[in-house]
């Protein structure tokens, strides 16, 4: 089996930036109450007329820039995403066609939050095994499109944009080193979009009720996720034959500051290893970690050999995490 490495990366986020105090103009919350419980200042909201794709276009644009990698070579698109432009076609199609990557095949993978580590574990498999040797993979969301405005439990804490990871052959020793995948179906009522689907198709009465919109029993969401982010950290550095002293970086699903000191705690490092920006943008869903990860990287923060953990947990109910050890030098082929 091939090791498979990051050997580019990028990441876009809509212009428009709404602050808790625009919030406080329209949702019956403020800005003290918001920050205090998730740490949250602004997100960045897409326009009505822009589309997840071309939010994943041009994080797309940006890692394919990065990794020196021309669309042609691209073998594989693969998109992490709950808010999709339709039902179908795959949003992955969608942007393989405006990337220009004529030999790539694509599809859509739906994991919520965790939506960018199944990806990665997905798309890596592809080149671990021979079968293509240059992956795209795509975190991104436009969760303002689903939001019920009026429900200040729910619409303060999302944001929107797109992260993007290209995938290649690295040096043996070097690149992802485990994966720790999981999922709990019984608890997928608590994190929902309800309508809109076979179960609940789209009806006056589905719309009167805003059931398309996302539905969250936030104290249940919380207990979990606080209780699975350290578990599956742990698990994946056992795996991976490393303890909580080998990390470097920590770069953790960017939902909610509790959550991160939670699992920050239950790994006993330094909080200066985790890599933090939900102030700036909020919960991306998929998009999360992968904007992270850039943001990170291009604020000098990883370096040749760094050992890095990224780890989420999302609507299904679904949890992962991976470990890896960076190196963007990917191969001659």
């Amino acid at each position: 089996m091939r090791s498979v490495g990051i050997v580019g990366l990028g990441s876009y986020v809509p212009e428009n930036v709404v602050t808790n105090l625009d919030l406080e103009q329209f949702v019956d919350t403020n800005d003290e109450w918001i920050v205090s419980r998730t740490g949250i200042k602004q997100r960045h909201i897409a326009p009505k007329d822009m589309p997840v794709s071309e939010l994943c276009y041009q994080a797309g644009l940006k890692a394919l820039e990065d990794a020196q990698i021309a669309p042609e070579e691209v073998e594989l698109i693969i998109v992490a995403t709950i808010t999709p432009d339709y039902a179908f076609p795959a949003t992955a199609c969608l942007v393989a066609d405006r990337l220009g990557a004529k030999n790539a095949a694509a599809f859509d993978l739906e994991a919520g939050c965790t939506g960018f580590i199944y990806a990665v574990a997905t798309g890596s498999q592809f080149i671990a095994s021979g079968l293509y040797k240059t992956v795209l993979v795509i975190g991104g969301e436009t969760l303002s499109k689903i939001l019920n405005w009026q429900d200040r439990s729910t619409c303060v804490l999302f944001g929107d944009g797109a992260g993007a990871a290209v995938l290649q052959q690295v040096e043996e020793g070097f690149g992802f080193l485990s994966f720790e995948l999981g999922s709990d179906g019984s608890g997928g009522a608590l994190l929902s979009q309800p309508a809109g689907g076979s179960k609940c198709p789209a009806s006056l009465e589905t719309v009167e009720k805003n059931l398309h919109t996302l539905q969250m029993e936030g104290k249940e969401v919380y207990k979990f996720a606080v209780r699975i982010m350290g578990d599956v950290s742990v698990k994946v550095l056992q795996k991976a034959g490393l303890t909580k002293d080998d990390i470097d970086l920590l770069v953790p699903h960017q939902a909610n500051m509790r959550i991160v000191d939670a699992a920050v705690k239950r790994l006993g490092i330094s909080k200066d290893k985790v890599v933090i920006n939900l102030d700036k943008y909020g919960n991306m869903s998929a998009a999360s970690i992968p904007i992270a990860l850039d943001e990170a990287f291009q604020a000098g923060l990883i370096t040749e050999g760094d050992i890095i953990v990224m780890v989420g947990f999302g609507t299904g109910l679904t949890w992962g995490a991976c470990v890896l050890k960076w190196t963007k030098v990917g191969l001659k082929r």
